[in-house]
């Protein structure tokens, strides 16, 4: 059974469909929603989005952070990007993760933003179109 799903970014609303199924990187790991879902309000975290459409195709978009919401059959993502993987900039991932890497740990917040950093950089290399 289908549901409404839309992705929207501080720039744009990326994505406004009826999908079959999404599977979202919440901030603790991965969740799926279906049809028929109780209500949720997850924090997200970064990571690959899958939203699979009634025609049995598929759109992935790398995401970073934001909230989702499950209320009624209609899911709402906000997130800071949704990026399709034939738009990732691998070189940049790959720098990102380099800096993240050489990045001086020195208090809680800094090992906060460099896992962050790296686990951005190794998402979006690995989600990459070659």
């Amino acid at each position: 059974m289908p549901f409404h799903c839309v992705v929207i970014t501080p720039e744009q609303q990326t994505f406004d469909a009826t999908v079959t199924q999404a599977i979202l990187p919440a901030f603790d790991g991965l969740i799926g929603i279906l049809a028929g879902r109780s209500p949720l309000l997850v924090k997200l975290g970064v990571g690959p989005l899958r939203l699979d459409l009634t025609n049995g195709q598929s759109r992935t978009y790398f995401i970073d952070s934001g909230i989702a919401q499950m209320k009624d059959n209609d899911l709402t993502i906000l997130t800071t990007q949704a990026i399709e993987p034939k738009d990732i900039d691998v070189e940049a991932a790959r720098a990102e993760s380099e800096r993240a890497t050489a990045m001086r740990i020195t208090d809680e917040k800094s090992l906060e933003a460099r896992n962050r950093a790296l686990a951005r950089g190794r998402v979006q290399q690995a989600m990459a179109v070659k």
